[in-house]
């Protein structure tokens, strides 16, 4: 027996809102520290202190993303 695409019955994925705000604060998260590393990080100002790893880690998306950072 095979079901034609009319025939498909389609059942919605429910998320409770408790975790819902949960995966909403973990993503907010994760994005604002990706932009800091890669868009806010000078290394000489970093908050982790005066090496420049981690912006030298991140120089090249720097640019591609088009922030200036010299």
């Amino acid at each position: 027996m095979t079901m034609s695409a009319s025939s498909a019955i389609t059942i919605p994925v429910v998320v409770p809102a408790a975790r819902a705000v949960w995966w909403l604060v973990g993503t907010v998260f994760v994005a604002l520290a990706a932009y800091y590393f890669i868009g806010v990080d000078q290394g000489a100002t970093s908050v982790f202190g005066n090496s420049m790893g981690i912006h030298e880690f991140m120089h090249d998306a720097r640019h591609l993303l088009g922030f200036p950072c010299h």
